[in-house]
């Protein structure tokens, strides 16, 4: 009798690894599962078994699947997802295909790729967004690596995928290498920035505004519709929405006014620093998240401020006019920074198809994504030079302006609202005052400089100016 071959082994039985088993099995494929440790395993059984077999570890998956194999490892990104492979590597052939699904740094997944080659075996590095409900359901997907290994498991994560209204996949291959990690961790920084923006207007709302966080969810669920439609602006409502059942007050104010991170936003911020692109709303979110947890006591440093009278309904106006606007300059950082490294690193990733693969399924879908993709496709290399930007700024610029002052006035710390404003000023500016910093750079450093009415470099004789 011949045994049965499954498609696919899921190893790693974190909240992540389990509903991508269910999700793979509900869309047809025969799933096997395991992890490096008993104790998951073992709580796994009532949740998946019958539906997808599991092994007692990970080399029992492997001789039960359909070649080449494909295994897909959803264990913590390090040091276990190398013990993992170093396992694995023992009892894979030639031709074998190994998906690492956890939020790894791109260079790891290119030194892993580097590594395994060697052995013959092939490996991808694949971002899934979407949480708990994403995976379950549909996430959105991104994978990077060997371009036949790809395309032999391109069913399989199309399926899975999240589908947008139009049923289209939202699973995407962005190139050789590290692609697909990259793609993820810039994926990851726009939240940074998008997560933050959100944050600094429930401050400004409850602050200057004097709402509270119940009337800021109703007022931010009003506006989830339109270019401001967004994941997170829905999220960020039901959690202002949110009572604290034991003391019946609204839980953001019971939450501890500290925030954590893993480490993605921070890679961004490098990634951004390597490559020689400004990400200076990503940077400054994940700074607030620094900040939050390592700033002095309240009682110890208080911020001065001078009051100005704010009209609560002019004010929640301006939010709403200047919000797409905001999000629209945390998508083009990130989709710089891809462009920047499918450039350097000649992956050649697609930038509409970036957008396009954040539609749905992941944290940052909005509904500005589909006019980004549109504007991309369209061959523009800067997104916010398209008309589609500049109609966000014509529609937003004054309500920012206006919006980053009232905060300011009144002390409420907005790092990526302020960012915002300035990043858009520094690109439309006529003069950014480079030109004397490079006078500066020449005096004390001989670095040359360029001009304006003539090609080449030049050096100026500082030392002899009175």
């Amino acid at each position: 009798m011949t045994q049965k071959t499954y498609d696919i082994a899921v190893l790693g039985l974190g909240v992540m690894g389990r509903n991508l088993s269910l999700n793979f099995r509900d869309r047809g494929f025969s799933v096997l599962a395991s992890d490096p440790l008993e104790a998951p395993v073992a709580a796994s059984r009532s949740a998946l078994e019958p539906n997808v077999r599991l092994t007692a570890t990970p080399e029992e998956a492997i001789p039960l699947l359909s070649k080449p194999r494909r295994i897909l490892m959803m264990v913590k990104a390090g040091a276990p997802t190398d013990k993992l492979i170093d396992r694995l590597a023992e009892v894979l052939e030639p031709g074998d295909i190994l998906i690492d699904g956890g939020n790894t740094h791109y260079r790891d997944t290119e030194a892993r790729q580097k590594r395994l080659s060697e052995k013959g075996i092939r490996f991808i590095g694949l971002g899934v967004s979407g949480g708990e409900t994403g995976a379950r359901h549909g996430p959105a997907l991104m994978a990077g690596g060997d371009a036949e290994a790809i395309a032999s498991v391109a069913t399989l994560f199309s399926a899975i995928a999240a589908k947008t209204e139009r049923g289209e996949s939202c699973y995407a291959a962005f190139g050789p290498g590290g692609a697909g990690h990259f793609v993820k961790m810039a994926h990851n920084g726009i939240e940074y920035a998008l997560m933050q923006v959100f944050a600094e207007i429930y401050l400004i709302l409850a602050g200057p505004g004097g709402m509270k966080p119940a009337e800021i969810a109703k007022l931010l669920k009003s506006w989830n519709n339109g270019d401001t439609t967004s994941y997170l602006l829905e999220v960020a409502s039901k959690v202002l929405a949110a009572v604290d059942r034991e003391t019946g007050q609204p839980l953001v104010e019971i939450i501890r006014d500290r925030a954590a991170h893993k480490g993605t936003g921070q890679w961004t911020v490098e990634a951004g620093l390597d490559l020689g692109i400004a990400v200076p709303g990503i940077a400054a979110a994940f700074g607030a998240r620094v900040l939050s947890s390592t700033r002095c006591d309240k009682s110890m440093c208080v911020s001065e401020s001078v009051p100005t009278h704010v009209d609560v309904q002019t004010l929640a106006k301006d939010i709403h006019s200047a919000l797409p606007l905001v999000m629209l300059t945390a998508y083009a950082q990130g989709l710089a920074l891809i462009a920047e490294a499918s450039h350097i690193n000649g992956w050649n990733t697609d930038l509409a198809t970036a957008a396009r693969t954040w539609r749905a399924g992941c944290i940052i879908r909005s509904a500005l994504l589909e006019p980004i993709a549109e504007s991309l496709h369209s061959g523009a290399d800067d997104l916010m030079t398209t008309s589609f930007a500049l109609q966000l700024a014509a529609l937003g610029e004054s309500a920012l302006r206006r919006l980053v002052a009232v905060a300011i006035s009144n002390a409420v710390p907005i790092p990526v609202l302020a960012s915002s404003i300035t990043y858009l000023d520094g690109l439309g500016a006529r003069q950014v005052g480079a030109s004397l910093i490079q006078g500066q750079r020449d005096f004390f450093g001989a670095h040359t400089f360029e001009r304006n009415d003539r090609a080449g470099t030049f050096r100026h004789d500082w030392q002899n100016e009175k």
